[in-house]
């Protein structure tokens, strides 16, 4: 099953390694008594090495996986059973005193795509073809659970090293290696970000000179590995690298066209998109939501588009926070994200300059109240995206603006507590309305409710459903009479 004598095989020591779940050790068993090969592979065996948490298993077979794999379901009670036999593939959770765990089952195969599908053709392969098809050596790594061999790592392509050296490289040539799957360049800016490796320049000229090929592989496919990145700790190392390498062109091109700094009479403006990966940054230090950090990426979305120059201004960009929105929901449909997030990024976009203002004068109630009732329940988010949204190099002025800040959410703090608000909602409802006033849903709801609302944040009547229902009722009154007047 192994070949004990090859250089490229070393043993992994316990004190090296996170514990291995006794019941991968089973499956191993089991192999055994049907005579294939068994190795845990890919990136669980780079996790352990780097002494990472990793849940999710890659146990590779030398035959057939779909018998296999129904025989480790029967006899290790696995759960959630699901088979996809075009792929040789099984996916299956098994426990034991280590946890739970989300184990796939696959077969030794080669995978590319063909020149202009977006579908990978795979085929079946020995174990040599399915560690040189992985995309980085970090990656190309088998530890044997046979008994024979048992815990011997299977490195033939020096991944071993490059984890300590921590360096990114394919294990064919790249520009092979990219243009057999192109998502690999989409993992190429996730693992940087993720592990903080370093790409070498071979890996970085080839996602340059395979760019484009990344429009064969499907949105969704490219979106998994985008908000990867997006999640890691530093999302702008992995942003950057597609940046640098074209790529994000490729997916992204509204993104890109915030890149650069343009001179009118002396005059210039900073760089827009990496304003805004330091944004995302900031972000990332405080908050894990995804969906902010995609604000955060998309809150100047619009200044391309709104960008203009006036001797008297020099650089403006009026409007790009009511423009942001629409490009937002664009963006939305084009990389396949789902909807239920878009109204809270395109919230975020919108009201991402309401709080500055704010900062720098008087504050009103009735200003506070405003800005309570738009934000409502995410009001403490966009804080959060103002604040990060703060990249000077000045410390004096970031100073100056987190203090300004700290005094609207003071202002915020002691409005809510005078109002009794937790979060800002309207005291009634359009239903309210429309059963108080004998209405059915129609122009004259909206604007009444609209005509309450405005009254409660402009401190006009209290916030409280009394004095809400007596103002609709005198609102109605002087609606009707206009009409009647008419």
């Amino acid at each position: 099953m192994i070949d004990p004598g090859t250089d490229k095989q070393q043993v992994m020591t316990t004190s090296s390694q996170s514990p291995i779940p006794e019941i991968l050790y089973r499956i191993g068993d089991m192999a055994d008594k049907s005579g294939i090969g068994c190795y845990l592979v890919g990136g669980y065996v780079r996790d352990m090495i780097m002494q990472r948490s990793c849940t999710d298993i890659d146990i590779m077979i030398t035959d057939d996986p779909v018998s296999f794999a129904k025989a480790v379901r029967d006899e290790l009670n696995g759960r959630n059973f699901v088979l996809f036999e075009r792929f040789r593939t099984a996916q299956l959770e098994l426990s034991d005193l280590l946890g739970t765990f989300k184990v796939e089952l696959v077969g030794a195969r080669k995978e590319s795509y063909n020149s202009d599908s977006r579908k990978p053709v795979t085929l079946i392969g020995t174990l040599d073809d399915d560690l040189s098809r992985r995309d980085f050596t970090i990656n190309a790594l088998a530890l044997v659970l046979n008994s024979e061999g048992r815990n011997q790592i299977i490195d033939h392509f020096e991944g071993m090293k490059d984890i300590e050296s921590r360096i990114l490289r394919t294990p064919l040539d790249p520009l092979q290696t990219f243009s057999d799957d192109p998502l690999r360049m989409m993992r190429a800016a996730r693992f940087a970000a993720q592990l903080n490796f370093r790409l070498l320049p071979e890996v970085i000229e080839a996602m340059k000179s395979m760019r484009e090929r990344i429009r064969i592989v499907s949105m969704e496919r490219v979106s998994h590995e985008f908000f990867k990145i997006m999640l890691s700790s530093r999302p702008s190392t992995g942003l950057i690298t597609l940046y640098e390498t074209g790529v994000l062109k490729e997916i992204l091109p509204e993104v890109v066209a915030m890149a650069g700094i343009e001179q009118v009479d002396g005059m210039g403006h900073k760089d827009t998109l990496f304003h805004t990966f330091q944004v995302i940054d900031n972000v990332a230090a405080h908050s894990s939501n995804l969906w902010l950090r995609i604000a955060a990426l998309l809150h100047d979305i619009a200044k391309p588009a709104t960008k203009r120059f006036t001797k008297s201004a020099g650089w403006t960009f009026h409007g790009h926070d009511a423009v942001g929105p629409k490009i937002v929901a664009r963006i939305f449909r084009q990389m396949h994200w789902p909807l239920d997030p878009l109204a809270y990024v395109q919230k975020m976009v919108r009201l991402h300059h309401r709080p500055i203002p704010l900062s720098k004068e008087e504050i009103s109630d009735s200003a506070i109240r405003r800005l309570m009732f738009d934000a409502g329940e995410d009001l403490q988010d966009l804080m959060s995206l103002c604040r990060a949204d703060v990249t000077s190099k000045n410390p004096r002025k970031v100073a100056q603006i987190m203090s300004n800040f700290n005094h609207v959410e003071e202002k915020i703090a002691e409005v809510g507590e005078k109002d009794q608000l937790a979060k800002w909602r309207p005291p009634i409802s359009g239903e309210d309305i429309m059963t108080t006033l004998g209405l059915t849903e129609g122009k004259m709801v909206g604007m009444i409710k609209k005509r309450m609302e405005n009254a409660v944040i402009d401190g006009l009547i209290p916030y409280s459903r009394d004095a809400a229902l007596d103002y609709i009722r005198q609102i109605h009154r002087e609606l009707s009479n206009e009409t009647k007047k008419a």
